[in-house]
């Protein structure tokens, strides 16, 4: 492709409203243009990497037996309604009336689409196992698109579903996605970790979560670097600080006037933060849910509603809590009545904590879990802090920013066993077909291969993805410049490289800036000095540029792309 006829436009400023590295870069490179709010528009070189990016995914689904397909995303909501998701999930799916007045809505993901199709089609287990994919696009009414390509109202998804008759078989087929997946963010030049993460609102058991460790990240993962535990915040556990095992003693009220945060109560106590039990009011779909934990612990949301089974949980405020009788900042689990109660397992596994009394500078000593008051659930609710030791080797966890790029899941039997998607096994029985989901963002993995391959200068794209191979720039160029710059590119496409030639007429520092900018893999310069002498000079984008005699360039640019 010659410059001078692609359509184009590089900006030496980026947009007031970026904020990341990599989003200027897209920018000012000219690989998107934003048209409003989280809806992009992807140029010429834009969109090469991302049909990169789609043929590197293709590749590696087919090579663990995917088979492609392409469903709508405009869909009737009667299949929202039958998996119970067009309730669960609220402003952030599209939803609209046909002239009809039929309800339809836009999705977002395609659980209930392919789990259509498969019941539409599957009867026996003779027909499963079998996995198939998608590259397609996405509507997400984000309340806050930011981010560049990161949080979009309109993107692109790689979804796959995978079909099994057994748990076992889906067990069997799930590390061949987790290292298709590995293959594919390698390939594109990322080291990413592969996370246990939360299902969130697609359900099912095992999920994990692939993670680019990024300080532009909006996630968070913990990692041990002892024995390579890696999850997402959400998700991951730590070993607590074992407390002394005392026998139960007796409830014990104690004026603390005046004193309400855990660091007062601590000093006023003469005891450490984890003697304290603290307890959390929360508002959920189906009611108040308090959370009681240790006091030198926080709860994790994620976790907390996973465990009391209730989504969109928000902090009470005061207002509610004076409606339930509770008071702020003395909140006991003691005495609470038609609030569902849940105990983080560090509060269940040991006596005598200090919690609130319920009263304004007023605190119970001695509370013992289910004791003194009911507790409806227990687990794990607790956040992972950083340093906490890691529950498989004792090591000091840590915690990083990261970006999600791909999220698997074994979502098992929730989608087919409410919208009747069975086969006859083996003994004519019908059952629910067991299920798979595994979804990789397009949109964002191309900005993060941005952020994780660049320098000071722009982007440096790797090979498999660069929208091409071969920048070609021709400087200053006399006619016997522009003859052998003209040959060397065609020389180029013969050889069967991707060249980029720029023959536009702008200075050297122009041509040369954007060529680091835009960022491909080698570059070629040919000017009146290097054409002299018979040579060329070529570049790695990366690394110091040398010189070749110009009929060893094509030689030379193939051994560094093989490279």
């Amino acid at each position: 492709m010659r410059m001078s006829q692609l359509f184009f436009r590089t900006y030496r400023e980026a947009p007031s409203e970026a904020e990341s590295d990599a989003y200027k870069l897209v920018v000012r490179a000219g690989l998107a243009r934003q048209i409003a709010s989280g809806i992009f528009t992807f140029m010429p070189l834009g969109w090469r990497v991302m049909r990169r990016i789609e043929e590197i995914i293709r590749q590696e689904m087919e090579a663990i037996g995917g088979q492609e397909v392409h469903m709508p995303v405009l869909q009737p909501a009667e299949l929202w309604q039958e998996s119970g998701r067009y309730d669960a999930i609220g402003s952030e799916l599209f939803r609209l009336k046909d002239r009809n007045k039929r309800d339809f809505v836009l999705a977002m993901t395609h659980e209930e689409a392919v789990t259509e199709m498969a019941r539409g089609i599957v009867n026996s287990y003779r027909q499963l196992p079998f996995m198939v994919f998608q590259i397609q696009t996405k509507e997400r009414d984000e309340p806050r698109p930011r981010g560049g390509l990161m949080r979009l109202r309109e993107f692109t998804m790689k979804d796959a579903y995978s079909f099994h008759d057994t748990n076992e078989d889906l067990d069997r087929y799930y590390p061949l996605v987790v290292q298709a997946y590995l293959n594919i963010f390698k390939r594109c030049g990322l080291n990413v970790v592969a996370a246990d993460a939360d299902p969130g609102m697609m359900g099912g058991n095992d999920s994990h979560e692939f993670i680019q460790v990024s300080e532009a990240g909006e996630d968070q993962v913990v990692t041990c670097p002892g024995c390579g535990y890696a999850a997402n915040l959400e998700a991951a556990v730590g070993k607590l600080m074992a407390l002394p095992q005392e026998e139960p003693k007796p409830m014990e009220a104690v004026a603390t006037p005046d004193i309400k945060s855990i660091t007062d109560l601590a000093e006023f106590f003469k005891m450490g933060p984890e003697r304290f039990l603290k307890t959390m009011v929360f508002s959920g779909q189906n009611g108040l849910v308090a959370a009681a934990i240790r006091g030198d612990l926080e709860v994790n949301l994620a976790k907390l509603a996973r465990v009391s089974g209730q989504g969109d949980l928000q902090l009470a405020d005061e207002d509610t809590l004076i409606k339930a009788g509770l008071v702020q900042g003395f909140v006991s689990p003691v005495g609470l009545k038609n609030i569902t109660i849940i105990a983080d397992t560090s509060v269940t596994e040991s006596f005598n904590f200090v919690a609130g009394g319920n009263k304004v500078d007023t605190h119970i000593k001695n509370v013992v879990a289910g004791r003194d008051f009911r507790v409806h659930h227990t687990g794990d609710i607790a956040e992972v802090a950083e340093g906490q030791s890691c529950a498989a080797c004792g090591q000091p966890l840590r915690i990083d920013c990261g970006i999600e790029l791909g999220h698997t899941f074994k979502l098992g039997l929730k989608y087919s066993s409410t919208m009747g998607a069975t086969f006859q096994d083996k003994d004519g029985a019908s059952r629910p077909i067991v299920m798979g989901c595994y979804g990789i963002g397009l949109d964002r993995l191309l900005q993060s291969v941005v952020d994780g391959n660049h320098d000071a200068s722009g982007i440096i794209w790797p090979a498999e993805v660069a929208p091409y191979q071969v920048a070609l720039v021709s400087l200053n160029p006399d006619d016997q410049v522009s003859a052998a710059a003209e040959k060397l590119y065609n020389d180029l496409k013969e050889a069967g490289f991707d060249a980029l030639y720029d023959d536009r007429a702008e200075s050297a520092g122009v041509k040369l800036k954007d060529a680091d900018l835009i960022g491909l893999p080698v570059r070629i310069v040919v000017s009146p000095k290097t054409l002299k002498e018979g040579q060329v000079e070529i570049k790695p984008r990366n690394g110091e540029f040398y010189r070749v005699a110009l009929a060893e360039a094509i030689q030379s640019v193939s051994g560094l792309l093989k490279n």
